[in-house]
C-alpha cells in the first residue's frame, strides 16, 4: 500500500502490480521466524519487483522504494534489517542514501547493486562504502546468498564484506569475505 505522505513508498509488502489501485501482496514463509525486514531500491520497476520477490520468497519482509528520496523517507518511519540499493536514480542517488544514513549514525547494513560502480566516490570516502556491491546484471540467486551472508554476519557482529576475487577483474564471479 502506498503511503499518501509518500507516494514512492510502499510498506510491508512488495509489489506484483504496478498499476494505480491497491497493491497485491505476498506474505513471507513462516520458516523465518522473526522475519528480517529489507528495504529494497531501485528506479526501475521490473528490478525492484524481481528483487521483492525474491527477497520475500526466501522469507524476508520486503518494502520498496522507487528512488533514494522515497527510501530516506522509509528509513525515518521504520527500522530496517538492510537496505538494498541501485546506484543511479532520480532525486537522490544511492551514494547520496548511504551518505544520509552514515551522517545519521544509522547502523545499516547496505547492499548496492548498481550497474555501474561509484569507485571514485568509494576511494575518496572510505567509510561511504557498503557491505556488499553485486553488479548488474546479477542473479536472483546472488541477491539472496547476499542477503543472507550480509545479515548473519551482521547478527555475528561481522563488519563490511568485498567481493572474492577482484569485481574489476572479474564482475560476474562472486563471493564474500571479512574486509
Amino acid at each position: 500500500m502506498a503511503s499518501a505522505r509518500h507516494p514512492g513508498l510502499l510498506l510491508g509488502m512488495k509489489t506484483t502490480n504496478f498499476s494505480p489501485g491497491p497493491k497485491p501482496t505476498r506474505t513471507p514463509p513462516s520458516r523465518l521466524v522473526p522475519s528480517q525486514r529489507i528495504l529494497v531500491v531501485d528506479d526501475e520497476p521490473l528490478i525492484r519487483q524481481l528483487n521483492s520477490e525474491i527477497l520475500a520468497d526466501a522469507g524476508f519482509v520486503v518494502d520498496v522504494a522507487e528512488d533514494g528520496a522515497a527510501a530516506w523517507d522509509a528509513l525515518q518511519l521504520n527500522n530496517y534489517d538492510l537496505l538494498v540499493t541501485d546506484n543511479q536514480m532520480p532525486k537522490v542517488s544511492g551514494v547520496d542514501l548511504v551518505t544520509k544514513i552514515r551522517d545519521a549514525s544509522m547502523n545499516l547494513p547496505v547492499i548496492m547493486a548498481t550497474g555501474s560502480l561509484p569507485g571514485e566516490e568509494f576511494e575518496q570516502h572510505h567509510w561511504l562504502q557498503p557491505f556488499a556491491i553485486l553488479l548488474k546484471p546479477y542473479s536472483l540467486a546472488e541477491l539472496v546468498e547476499t542477503v543472507k551472508t550480509i545479515l548473519s554476519l551482521n547478527q555475528a557482529g561481522g563488519g563490511p564484506v568485498t567481493l572474492v576475487p577482484n569485481w574489476e577483474c572479474q564482475p560476474l564471479a562472486f563471493g564474500v569475505r571479512l574486509s
